[in-house]
């Protein structure tokens, strides 16, 4: 799609934008940006048998942020009329200007024709809340902005669609849903019930800044989750698989129903005959894809740029120094094409790219935003993120996974003589500031003499992030990325996804009998 596309879209055209960007930046802001969306989102469900529950819906506005010294204002109109875009950036430099402090945010402005909202944190101004930043230094230019970025030209396209979803004739995709259930029923017959949901979204993004940087991005998701629930006598179990990617509608089809439903019914005897084995504290394989889930909760959220830059997180001030084994390579990627958390562009304009956190056992990058970057004089690594128009970038992970070893992950089981081996997680907590954390295990197996014995559920695995890093003793070489339904919440919801390769972990504490 041409710029001129994404002009007619959001009807408006480069001179309105400079015109909305001088609004923004008359209360003498540092720095203004624009970032316009468009969204179409479907969803259809499977219950009982039939496609009982569908939705239809469109999201369209235009975020406006002002930087000015240590502030930042942040303001949205849910129309790109230019007097509604020219009222939200005086909004938000309203609030970037404004002086006074406090601790909450609410509601900055409110037209009924244009629904221009804003929001920060820390200054009220007649009754407004809004947000204090550190200030912006680094490669600011001398009047307080960022300077211009000077990269290298994108990547090809990380997730081009043959049928993009707002073009597609949704009814196709009712078989598809009708043939999940059917294949997974006759793959068990222990199968109670299966609910089964395909959701989807295009979203058509604009993005320019006051240094004049023009970039547009139309990005295509499919979801899609299968649950099924398992009665043997009195006993039931449930299990759900999913698949999520940056992808066009021609993905959808029988062999991608096949592969929902065998892994809907994999591994449901084991969840019959598991038991909660006795506790203590003992070694922990992690097995490889979705345990990347403790990579991303204990560790990921430590090393984004913002926690760092607050003095919030337990590797503040800890770029250059050796934190785990050498053999542990650490990475944040924008750039798996079709991947959930893949982004050609991230939104604040920067180009995805990989990113690597730990290189060798050196903590070697945060992750930055503009801002962050800014601060610390580096270059941004494309993770300003944000849910939505409506919300301001914070730096947010994208695709984080751990990078092969050499082990052998029978090697690894092999090598432990009492412990367990954890391969899903649920729920869990972290802190950010001490790095502890808690998981909750939905399934894994003892091991015992090297060998993986009695399957195991109802336990949940503490430790500390940093400790946990240090006492990785050995990393597999078979890597796998899990390419379900991840979504990170931060402030904000926003699509991620998350591998690692099997990890022996020599001691964690684990919370059984």
């Amino acid at each position: 799609m041409t710029q001129d596309v994404f002009f007619r879209i959001f009807n408006t055209d480069r001179k309105q934008m400079e015109q909305t960007v001088a609004a923004g930046m008359s209360g003498g802001g540092s720095w203004c940006d624009l970032y316009f969306e468009y969204t179409v989102y479907n969803d259809l469900m499977l219950r009982d048998g039939e496609v009982n529950s569908g939705g239809y819906h469109e999201d369209f506005g235009v975020g406006i942020r002002v930087l000015s010294g240590e502030k930042t204002g942040y303001a949205y109109s849910e129309s790109t009329g230019p007097k509604d875009m020219l009222a939200a950036a005086e909004a938000a430099a309203t609030i970037a200007s404004s002086g006074m402090g406090a601790r909450s945010g609410s509601v900055c402005a409110a037209r009924p024709e244009g629904k221009i909202s804003g929001h920060a944190v820390g200054i009220p101004v007649s009754g407004r809340n809004c947000t204090a930043v550190p200030g912006i230094t680094g490669t600011a230019r001398p009047e307080g902005g960022f300077a211009a970025m000077h990269t290298a030209t994108p990547h090809p396209d990380l997730y081009p669609a043959a049928e993009t979803w707002d073009t597609a004739r949704h009814e196709r995709f009712l078989p598809f849903l009708k043939r999940l259930e059917n294949s997974v029923r006759a793959r068990d017959s222990r199968v109670e019930k299966v609910i089964a949901r395909i959701s989807d979204c295009q979203s058509h993004i604009m993005m320019f800044n006051s240094n004049g940087e023009l970039v547009c991005d139309s990005r295509p998701m499919c979801s899609i989750t299968v649950s099924a629930i398992f009665v043997m006598g009195d006993r039931r179990e449930n299990k759900t698989a999913s698949w999520s990617y940056r992808c066009g509608a021609e993905m959808i089809g029988d062999a991608l129903a096949e592969q929902l439903a065998e892994e809907t019914v994999s591994g449901i005897d084991a969840r019959f005959e598991a038991k909660r084995p006795k506790g203590g504290e003992m070694p922990v394989v992690m097995g490889a894809g979705a345990s990347g889930i403790l990579l991303h909760e204990a560790m990921g959220h430590a090393f984004e740029a913002d926690f760092n830059r607050k003095g919030q997180s337990v590797f503040s001030g800890k770029t250059g120094q050796k934190i785990c084994s050498p053999d542990i390579s650490i990475v944040d990627d924008g750039t798996i094409a079709g991947n959930r958390g893949a982004c050609n562009y991230d939104d604040e304009g920067v180009p995805g790219q990989k990113t690597y956190m730990v290189k060798d056992g050196i903590l070697t990058s945060y992750l930055h935003d503009r801002i962050s970057a800014s601060w610390y004089g580096v270059a941004p690594t494309g993770n300003g993120r944000r849910e939505s128009f409506r919300f301001n970038p914070i730096p947010r992970m994208r695709a984080t996974y751990m990078e092969n070893g050499t082990a052998a992950p029978e090697d690894i089981i092999a090598s432990v003589r009492h412990g367990i081996y954890v391969d899903e997680f649920s729920n869990g907590q972290v802190r950010i500031g001490e790095g502890d954390f808690t998981f909750y295990v939905r399934s894994g197996f003892l091991i015992e003499d090297g060998r993986l014995t009695a399957p195991v559920k109802d336990i949940n695995v503490i430790g500390n992030g940093p400790e946990a890093l240090a006492r990785i003793e050995a990393v597999g070489n078979d890597l796998k990325i899990d390419n379900g339904t991840w979504t990170c919440g931060k402030e904000q919801s926003v699509p991620v996804s998350l591998g690692i390769p099997t990890v022996l972990i020599s001691s964690l504490i684990v919370g059984g009998e």
